[in-house]
């Protein structure tokens, strides 16, 4: 088993609400990641996510037609457009994944308020933030996030192109990782959003002048943050001191 680990998001709604089994849907993405990991040894779980523009009953819909396959499922993941969907909205879906043994994440604080990121954690008992940049403006969540460890996967290149950002230097990636928050940097659709995860960090070291001290920090958080096991961990951990002594 090899060292380099993904965790992929998919939406199986979007290919389902088109009449699309989720059984084709689940092993058609699993054979795939196999695939990478025989041929570039990239092992990898899944995230199902929710669309959080559709309705509390069609996620519980997905959830049922995802157990037969938690095998290949590490954590259930809720996103699409924050505007106007809460993750309150999606509270008993989620305390229904924990209780099947899934791992929970939400997007929060991304397009919607630093309010949504409370509500993740508050009522989807997430074990991290996907995005989560507008916890900046609640000086309370910080001294929360910071206190309690809890990590945000940030995607500089999607923020900009979103708008959250104007321009990549106005990004607050760095502000909040000296501020102590664990943030990491991540790939977000790299085919709508320019980039996989080396084109952000080009983007953060071009543009925000990105020290080696701070990547290194970045990567670590997202090594310890992940859902990986410990031993793994380690193993990442040890190959990261080595580039950095190199």
């Amino acid at each position: 088993m090899g060292f380099t680990w993904c965790l992929p998001f998919f939406d199986p709604q979007t290919h389902t609400k088109r009449g699309i089994d989720f059984k084709c849907v689940i092993e058609g993405i699993f054979s795939a990641l196999k695939d990478g990991e025989k041929t570039l040894g990239i092992t990898s779980e899944l995230i199902l996510c929710f669309l959080r523009h559709l309705s509390e009953e069609e996620a519980f819909e997905t959830l049922t037609q995802a157990q037969p396959y938690l095998k290949y499922i590490k954590a259930v993941g809720l996103d699409s457009s924050e505007s106007g969907n809460p993750p309150s909205k999606f509270s008993r879906v989620f305390a229904k994944a924990r209780e099947m043994g899934l791992l929970c994440v939400a997007h929060a604080g991304e397009e919607g308020s630093s309010s949504y990121v409370w509500s993740a954690i508050n009522d989807l008992k997430v074990s991290r933030i996907d995005h989560g940049v507008r916890s900046i403006e609640d000086p309370l969540l910080m001294k929360y996030l910071i206190k309690n460890n809890i990590p945000l996967t940030v995607c500089p290149l999607s923020n900009t192109k979103l708008q959250v950002f104007k321009q990549m230097s106005d990004h607050n990636i760095l502000i909040m990782l000296e501020q102590g928050v664990c943030v990491g940097v991540n790939s977000d659709d790299p085919a709508y959003f320019g980039g996989y995860m080396n084109e952000n960090f080009e983007a953060l070291a071009k543009e925000l002048n990105l020290s080696k001290k701070q990547a290194q920090k970045l990567v670590l958080n997202s090594i310890n943050s992940s859902f990986t096991d410990n031993n793994r961990k380690d193993k990442m951990k040890e190959l990261l001191l080595k580039s950095v002594q190199s």
